[in-house]
């Protein structure tokens, strides 16, 4: 029998499990990012600690969301209402279940509710094969952002999900 995967708008109350995906899926799923280097994962990890999370989680012009696999948190993703997505993140042992796919749709549909035309990011080389699969096209060179590669893709949002 397959799991059930459920996606909801996550609350302030989620910040600790938030931060705690965040960070598991930083320091063990992007290791080919970051190379393992402790200044990178800090830095990074610094720019969504648990204090950023809960401000994020108050902010109406962005919307977290949380995926549930049979009640357990195993994903979080992160969209601004100008379009931008944040970030998706998944537990490694969750990786290729259909968590992430599920979480992007989510804030896909998010951004198609508030009539913005295309969603933007900018992924890791651990992640933009994932969100090519999903429809996403590199939009400029990749550059370099705080000693990690960030490529920007972006995917038009005009058709429906």
């Amino acid at each position: 029998m397959q799991a059930i995967l459920h996606v909801c708008p996550a609350t302030l109350a989620d910040s600790g499990i938030i931060s705690r995906i965040v960070e598991r899926s930083i320091r063990v799923g992007c290791a080919l990012d970051h190379r393992n280097d402790p200044h990178l994962v800090n830095a990074w990890l610094d720019r969504q600690s648990l204090d950023c999370i809960s401000a994020w989680l108050s902010d109406p012009q962005r919307y977290l969301n949380l995926a549930l696999l049979r009640g357990r948190p195993v994903g979080v993703g992160m969209a601004t209402a100008d379009g931008d997505i944040g970030w998706c993140h998944v537990q490694p042992e969750w990786f290729r279940r259909g968590a992430g796919r599920a979480l992007m749709s989510d804030l896909e549909g998010w951004l198609r509710i508030r009539g913005q035309p295309r969603a933007r990011l900018r992924s890791t080389r651990t992640g933009a094969a994932f969100y090519r699969r999903l429809g996403y096209c590199e939009s400029a060179p990749a550059l370099s952002q705080d000693g990690l590669q960030a490529i920007p893709m972006d995917k038009p949002l005009t058709s429906p999900a």
